[in-house]
């Protein structure tokens, strides 16, 4: 069976190929060629996981060796292949997830001339996400680390006739490439630490490593974390990138590309393990974030930008999860993949709502939608319910947990990561009724004339139906017997906390913050109708209206700042390196005129100036000789 890793990532790599050179004749067929390949590579996973079922827990890890990409010397880079139970997670959601979103935008971009291209760069990012988290070594992880980048911005600035689409796809890519800087640093002090790359080697030798180069690699890897995450402090292309299509939003800033950094701190649990100091970075990055995004969501009166906000929020969770070491990977994990499922869910309902609604984002512009889209409204709803963490559904089961673990880390620190695990919750319910209510309830807000709201086909409610019945049994399934925990402790390790609150205290605080989110959410904006233009709000209102300021920060500090430290030192090389070569030359040039009015021409000076030099030598004889 190791010899079929391989087509997971062929499969919708010859499709991006295919659709990608294969030229306009392939125009009427190319969503189908790239939906086909999503499918075959999800159908292959499949296989590898029934197979993977049918082994003992210590024995279900495939390997998979394609050849030496660098044999040099004690330099040994491999293309080879790992699938364990934590691949497996990523490999399952990656190609379920992206061949639902395969399908949805068949309907979806049904009238973009340019389809098969974005069908070929969705295969593509397929690809190399699928590369990222198979890879059995750091260096080939890069190399779908990379080409996920590249992927992501094709695909955000794909209408790049928009000049803000062009924008945020230039604004993610140079972002993401702060963070990819961290992960090179990491892979070379990896390699001058352990002289490898490969996985087992170096998670093995942690235990005889020293603190601080551990803490120096683990902060590069929480660096290269929050580029793809977009966690604090590399957040602020995220909700820029909503200008590309909907299901890239769907694919891309819900499922899978976002969630890249929560899988590269897991899989280097055993070097945050062994790092207290980074491994308490990864919790306040996590704590922060969480909180962070959910107040950017409360604000925006862009559907698909509270998404955004709401998606910074919940991956923050992931890495507050996943910061708590053993006690929290696997519930990390189980939150990505219950994520996967209702943030995919509500990004593809909104991007339904637009296409009832003539591409309209803004929420002050709907209104009573629910009577119109029925099926999108069941959808999103069973999605909003999952993700404010509703009992029985799957948010309530997978954030529950994180709450649970980070209560259980102990002292004050427990309280404060469970604190602000809580609080994230009640404003996750409040901005997510909020969407709600200004969507599918209340008066409609739209000109009749002008827009004719309407269901969309049924290639794209279909894939929604599915994801709905995740966002619904995802949750209840994983935490059957801790199914989930058991799956991937062989890989994650497992610890269970003493939390000085019981679990069903944390449960009935998460049940009471979210009925408090609720119904401020209902007084805000159900009981009175929602006007047309946004009153101007409280500061907090206004600052989240512009991210909390994030885009302000990075243009005084890197944008204006960077341009004063480069004019300081264009006047430092110009007065100190130019003014002391300059000056040189110029002392120079003035000791060859004083030195040149010597020469005047005349044999007379020179006869009086050989009588002078004589005379001085012939005095100065004299004098030595009396001495």
């Amino acid at each position: 069976m190791e010899n079929l890793i391989a087509l997971l990532v062929a499969a919708p790599l010859v499709g991006a190929a295919l659709l990608l050179c294969g030229g306009k004749r392939l125009d009427r067929t190319g969503h189908w060629i790239g939906t086909l390949l999503a499918v075959a590579s999800f159908a292959v996973g499949v296989a590898l996981f029934v197979d993977m079922l049918g082994k003992s827990p210590e024995h279900r890890a495939l390997h998979q060796h394609l050849f030496s990409w660098i044999p040099v010397g004690g330099f040994q880079a491999d293309v080879a292949f790992q699938l364990d139970q934590l691949s497996m997670t990523f490999v399952l959601l990656i190609t379920g997830v992206g061949s639902l979103i395969h399908i949805y935008s068949i309907g979806y971009m049904e009238h973009d001339e340019r389809r098969r291209r974005f069908f070929g760069y969705l295969n593509l990012f397929l690809a190399a996400m699928l590369l990222l988290v198979i890879a059995d070594n750091y260096l080939l992880l890069y190399v779908g680390w990379e080409g996920v980048g590249l992927a992501s911005y094709l695909l955000i600035g794909f209408w790049q006739h928009k000049p803000s689409a062009a924008t945020a796809a230039k604004k993610a890519f140079i972002v993401n490439r702060v963070g990819d800087m961290g992960l090179s640093i990491a892979i070379m002090l990896m390699f001058t630490t352990f002289g490898t790359f490969a996985f087992g080697p170096v998670l093995a030798a942690t235990a005889d490593t020293s603190e601080g180069k551990l803490t120096a690699i683990g902060l590069m890897l929480l660096l290269a974390a929050c580029g793809k995450s977009a966690q604090v402090p590399l957040q602020s292309w995220l909700g820029d990138a909503m200008e590309g299509p909907t299901p890239v939003s769907a694919l891309i800033h819900a499922a899978t590309m976002v969630t890249a950094g929560v899988y590269l701190i897991t899989r280097s649990g055993a070097i945050f393990n062994a790092a207290p100091d980074a491994q308490t970075a990864v919790v306040a990055v996590g704590a922060v974030t969480l909180l962070f995004g959910a107040i950017v969501g409360c604000a925006k009166d862009d559907i698909k930008k509270a998404l955004a906000g709401s998606t910074m929020s919940q991956i923050g969770y992931m890495v507050l999860a996943a910061g708590l070491g053993p006690i929290g990977y696997a519930f990390a994990i189980m939150h990505l993949v219950t994520h996967g499922f209702f943030k995919a869910g509500l990004f593809l309902g909104a991007g339904s709502v637009m296409h009832g609604m003539n591409d309209e984002v803004d929420m002050r512009r709907y209104g009573g939608l629910r009577r119109y889209m029925p099926v999108t409204f069941v959808t999103f709803g069973l999605g909003y319910l999952a993700i404010i963490g509703f009992p029985g559904l799957s948010g309530f089961f997978s954030k529950d947990k994180i709450i649970e673990a980070a209560f259980a880390k102990g002292g004050t620190e427990g309280w404060i990561l469970g604190g602000a695990a809580l609080l994230g919750a009640a404003i996750t319910a409040f901005y997510m009724t909020r969407v709600m209510l200004m969507t599918f309830f209340g008066e409609k807000r739209w000109n009749p004339q002008e827009v004719h709201p309407h269901e969309s086909p049924k290639v794209m409610t279909l894939p929604m139906i599915v994801l709905a019945v995740g966002s619904v049994f995802a949750g209840a399934l994983f935490s059957v017997n801790d199914a989930f925990v058991k799956w991937l402790e062989p890989v994650t390790s497992f610890a269970h906390g003493h939390s000085p609150v019981s679990a069903t205290t944390v449960t009935a605080s998460t049940v009471v913050v979210l009925l408090v989110g609720v119904g401020v959410a209902w007084m805000m904006y159900g009981r009175k109708p929602v006007p047309e233009l946004a009153p101007r709000g409280s500061w907090l209102t206004r600052a989240a209206r512009r991210d909390l300021l994030q885009d302000d920060f990075n243009h005084v500090v890197f944008v204006r700042g960077g341009g004063e430290v480069t004019t300081t030192l264009v006047q430092l090389d110009r007065s100190l390196v130019d003014g002391a070569v300059n000056g040189t030359a110029a002392s120079m040039g003035g000791l060859s005129g004083l030195l040149r009015q010597l020469q005047s021409g005349f044999v007379r000076s020179y006869a009086v100036q050989m009588l002078g030099g004589a005379a001085v030598l012939v005095a100065a004889t004299l004098l030595m000789r009396g001495v």
